[in-house]
């Protein structure tokens, strides 16, 4: 439909009061102070709402004093229609005085929200409106709450999970839930769940809220998921709404700053300590064949140590970003003039780019951002790299395998994590975290020199800051906040530092035998940044493969959050906790454990003083993994 000049709006309409067009080109302005009441003001909201859905508004043009003064009395309606002004801005003289001169005697049309609300009093101007309850059951009782004025259109995302229509139909549903619901816990008429009524603004807000979320969270599931939610809300009780309703207001309203910190669930296997040591082993990880992803199997030899420092020395520095694959030059020792490396400060995006099954290109999640669209987001002082090459690695520090101990006795499984940082050698060693298996003691945590010239921390994911190396104390010294008093709030607990990596792989191999399983997420990373090349290890990376399978890996967080309903990594710019990572790692094994308890108990097996038991009729004993392997190659030779 074409939108109307208004070159009519001078003469009268042949049909007067009995026309029913939906936006006549006539003049009505004898009618309006009657038909606009008479009609439940229903025909004013309904054009409005079609010439809102129509076209986009108009460019507002800038009023002056007299332009003010001249255009005073013009109804809001009238003000407001595209036919009254042309696109430029400029008022069309034909039958505008008509217009303003039956607007001044029109009283202005009530308000939106009082046609919502079924108001039809004329208001005269200079008067204070009559307040009227919201039509809702109980309303008088709901709790009035500072509400964002939003509509029931789904909010723009960088990356829809559906197109508009869907994403707007599937809303409507949603809302129209949660309102039933809501009109329930209304009707209940309890006094303490009387301020969990939502009015009808912060109804809009929670299926906006929840529906975003959904969009975000889960795009390529978000239809099965949302309509699921749909059914859930229909079949729940009003005590269970309430409770949502509750954690939706302490999110977005409340947010009270003495709420602590959400405490990791403890999780638990039924098995005494002695019994999971004897399950986790038949759970090892076989390494061997793995070399491609990562993982290192044997010490570099000499010769392949002095090739690759020939290497570097023909390279003269220059590396490609591990941020944004640029290329730059680094001068370990620093050069000259004092320079780390060239090419001045790095622009990148830190998020990993998405490519979700939705039309459209693939984005970086930090800042919604397609792909070649910007450089990046996010900018450091320095380009940084980082190697993979077990030669390469050696020329910082050799590989070294995990000695036996002098005792020859056994040692309990152990859980570590290492955070890393770049320097001018590469990524390094700054933060070790050991802790014992099952129980969840800490054995070792300590920050680590690295070698090369600190480039960046890493602090997002390492969470090591600056102010941690400031605070440090030498290993072996009792940090000050350890003397019962607590530190100060916001200040970085003061922590063990030890010289080198090469230190704190020793302190390691104090708790390690051989045949020590150690325990990691994503281990090969750990591994290399210490340097070590341990033969029984327990990846969970590998222990819950990824659909896709190797080097596609499920994040320690998403894994923890899957089978653990735990909450991990979530200090934001703060960066990871590497004992938070090491605890969820182990706990990790521990479900494995329980898993494989409940299927070797299926099949008849026993635990005898702390030894698996074979059912009745079955020799020999369970293989752990690598055993078969050993055999075949025992049958090949």
């Amino acid at each position: 439909m074409f939108t109307p000049l208004g070159l009519f709006k001078a003469v009268p309409c042949p049909q007067g009061a009995n026309c029913t067009l939906f936006a006549c080109l006539f003049s009505h302005s004898q009618e309006s102070d009657t038909t606009s009441h008479r009609s439940g003001n229903h025909h004013v909201e309904d054009t409005d709402d079609a010439l809102a859905r129509e076209q986009p508004p108009g460019k507002r043009r800038k009023i002056d004093d007299e332009d003010k003064t001249h255009n005073h009395g013009v109804s809001t309606s009238a003000q407001s229609r595209p036919g009254i002004e042309r696109s430029g801005g400029t008022p069309l003289k034909s039958g505008i005085t008509e217009l303003q001169s039956a607007s001044r005697k029109v009283s202005p049309p009530p308000t939106r929200a009082q046609l919502k609300s079924g108001e039809n009093k004329t208001v005269t101007p200079g008067t204070a409106p009559v307040e009227k309850s919201v039509s809702q059951p109980n309303a008088a009782r709901v709790t009035q709450r500072r509400v964002p004025k939003e509509s029931l259109n789904p909010r723009m995302l960088p990356k829809a999970p559906a197109a508009h229509a869907v994403r707007s139909a599937i809303l409507s549903k949603l809302h129209a839930a949660m309102s039933a619901l809501n009109t329930k816990l209304a009707q209940l008429k309890d006094d303490k769940l009387a301020p969990l009524v939502l009015s009808p603004e912060e109804l809009i807000v929670m299926a906006l809220d929840e529906e975003e979320k959904i969009a975000r969270e889960n795009p390529n599931l978000y239809s099965n998921v949302i309509k699921m939610r749909i059914v859930k809300l229909h079949k729940m009780s009003p005590e269970d709404w309430s409770t949502e309703v509750q954690a939706h207001l302490d999110s977005r309203y409340n947010k009270p700053e003495t709420k602590s910190a959400a405490v990791a669930k403890e999780f638990t296997t039924n098995l005494t300590t002695e019994q999971e040591i004897a399950l986790v082993k038949l759970l090892r990880t076989e390494l061997r064949g793995k070399e491609q992803f990562g993982y290192v199997t044997k010490v570099p030899t000499s010769d392949e140590v002095e090739s690759a420092k020939k290497a570097l020395e023909a390279a003269q520095g220059w590396e490609k970003c591990d941020r944004c694959s640029g290329r730059f030059q680094v001068f370990p020792g620093r050069r000259a003039d004092g320079a780390l490396a060239s090419g001045g400060p790095c622009t990148y995006h830190p998020g990993k780019i998405i490519r979700s099954g939705s039309p459209g290109d693939p984005y970086f999640p930090c800042c919604g951002q397609p792909i070649g669209t910007s450089a990046g987001c996010t900018k450091a002082k320095y380009h940084v790299f980082k190697t993979t090459e077990p030669r390469m690695l050696a020329t910082v520090l050799q590989f070294e395998e995990t000695p036996s101990q002098p005792d020859g006795k056994p040692k309990k499984p152990v859980s570590f994590d290492c955070e890393m940082g770049y320097t001018t050698l590469g990524l390094e060693l700054i933060r070790l975290t050991a802790i014992s298996w099952p129980e969840g003691e800490t054995l070792l945590d300590v920050l680590v020199k690295p070698i090369g010239e600190v480039l960046d921390l890493n602090s997002r994911y390492s969470g090591v800051f600056p102010e941690h190396y400031a605070r440090a104390v030498p290993y072996g010294t009792k940090p000050p906040n350890e003397d019962g008093s607590a530190s100060a709030k916001g200040v970085a607990p003061a922590m063990e530092i030890v010289d080198s990596p090469a230190v704190a792989r020793s302190l390691l191999f104090q708790f390690l035998t051989p045949d020590t399983p150690l325990i990691g997420h994503a281990i090969e990373n750990d591994l290399n940044a210490c340097r070590i090349i341990h033969p029984t290890v327990i990846d969970t990376a590998i222990l819950f493969p990824h659909p896709r399978g190797l080097p596609s890996r499920h994040s320690l967080k998403y894994l923890a959050k899957t089978h653990l309903d735990r909450d991990i990594q979530t200090g934001g710019d703060s960066g990871h906790d590497s004992k938070e990572d090491a605890l969820a790692t182990g706990d990790l094994v521990r479900f494995k454990v329980a898993e494989k308890w409940m299927a070797l108990k299926h099949q008849g097996w026993t635990m005898v003083d702390n030894k698996l038991v074979p059912p009745p009729g079955q020799a020999g004993s369970l293989a752990e993994p690598g055993q078969k392997r050993k055999h075949d190659d025992n049958v090949d030779a």
